[in-house]
């Protein structure tokens, strides 16, 4: 009775974990492959401008205008669109230009009628800004992010190659707990090799750049977040590439609380799989060359793997019952038993390190994948209930941290 979940148990396991190893392999040669930036770029700075989202920033929105109006290349074309805020936030943003009349080019203020969420926002500026017909590109950034002194002017440097339609830049996130600077690793890592091999679905809304031309607003589901890896993921399927430029950074602020950090995850995994699962016509089209496998690849990372995953403990769990009712397995399955055993207590300790960042040494990468697929498993919950996560609450306690730092 004991081996048909044992079976079960094994199949289960290694369909959710072989093509991570697949693709960890395929990253060690993709990382072979030189990204090289462009010999003497053409950074045409006044034909880019900044699109800031916000809602209900006042205690950091006055620093973040600081941080963009240093940005070397400058003065750039500033947007700002605001969610309906219900604080000072759009009285702040006026005074603060007021008082620095020169910091912009130009400057212009969207005011939303009603707070619809970011997607929406992001979808609307850009038809403002389309419409214009005044910028070949498009910067956006988030309030609580502090860009490079070099950011933008790098990022623009890269659109001199004709093949590149989206860049961004990595972050540096202060104050992350320690499962925390894991996950990034491992993200952040898989976004280098997939730029070096074609493209990368997945950019950071904090900073990147895109050409205007290549995203409408019809390209963005306004009912799931995600934008960011939206927007990336619209330029590739429009023939050119989207990359990450390792050596450009942003700084922001982790969630100080681990209940925190995984609000944030749970709101990030339902963007994406909503995203790839409406893609999913392209995971074999030939004309996407490598991209298709990638995108192919994180809809298995990111659906079906934690499903895989979340069966792999139950027929575990199933397997004990079957041992608590017919009794302790003899001979040769009392030996794959043990082994059995000693595989799901280290599946075990390597989720709790992701989970509780309890730092047991040797169990990287399994650490990051197992508690990824568990809060993967909760997007997919939410999404099968219908619970939409794309109008969610602020980290208040990130900006109260902000607002104070110096």
């Amino acid at each position: 009775m004991v081996l048909a979940p044992m079976l079960i148990e094994a199949s289960l396991w290694l369909a959710a974990t072989v093509p991570f190893a697949q693709h960890w392999l395929a990253m060690r040669n993709w990382n072979k492959i030189e990204l090289e930036y462009p010999e003497n770029p053409n950074k045409e700075l006044d034909k880019c401008v900044i699109l800031l989202p916000v809602w209900n920033e006042s205690l950091i929105i006055e620093k973040k205008l600081g941080n963009l109006s240093k940005q070397l290349g400058g003065p750039y074309h500033l947007v700002i669109i605001d969610s309906n805020s219900t604080d000072d936030t759009v009285n702040l943003c006026n005074r603060w230009i007021d008082n620095n009349p020169n910091a912009f080019a130009s400057f212009q203020l969207i005011e939303m009628p009603v707070r619809l969420g970011k997607t929406t926002a992001v979808a609307t500026a850009i038809d403002e800004i389309q419409a214009e017909k005044k910028f070949e590109y498009i910067c956006m950034t988030d309030a609580d992010a502090t860009l490079a002194p070099k950011a933008i002017s790098r990022l623009l440097g890269w659109f001199s190659d004709r093949t590149i339609g989206a860049v961004g830049a990595l972050p540096r996130r202060i104050g992350s707990r320690s499962e925390e600077r894991t996950h990034r690793k491992t993200f952040d890592a898989l976004r280098v090799a997939e730029s070096k091999a074609d493209s990368t679905p997945f950019l950071e809304g904090s900073c990147m750049i895109w050409r205007t031309e290549l995203v409408s607003s019809s390209d963005l589901n306004t009912k799931a977040n995600a934008d960011d890896a939206q927007i990336a993921t619209a330029v590739r399927l429009q023939g050119l590439r989207s990359i990450v430029d390792e050596n450009v950074w942003f700084e922001d602020l982790a969630p100080p609380t681990l209940k925190g950090q995984r609000r944030q995850k749970i709101r990030r995994g339902q963007g994406l799989q909503r995203l790839l699962i409406s893609k999913r016509s392209r995971f074999f089209d030939k004309r996407l060359g490598v991209f298709s496998t990638i995108l192919r690849r994180e809809a298995y990372f990111h659906i079906i793997s934690p499903l895989l995953y979340g069966g792999f403990v139950i027929a575990a769990a199933t397997r004990w019952i079957t041992i608590a009712i017919a009794g302790y397995p003899t001979g040769s399955l009392s030996t794959i038993h043990n082994v059995f055993t000693v595989l799901e207590l280290i599946s075990i300790l390597a989720w709790m390190n992701g989970r509780f960042g309890l730092k047991i040494p040797y169990l990287s990468p399994f650490d990051t994948v197992y508690s990824g697929s568990e809060v993967l498993l909760v997007s997919l919950a939410k999404s099968s209930r219908g619970q939409s996560l794309h109008m969610w609450q602020q980290h208040s306690d990130v900006r109260e941290i902000l607002g104070k730092k110096e």
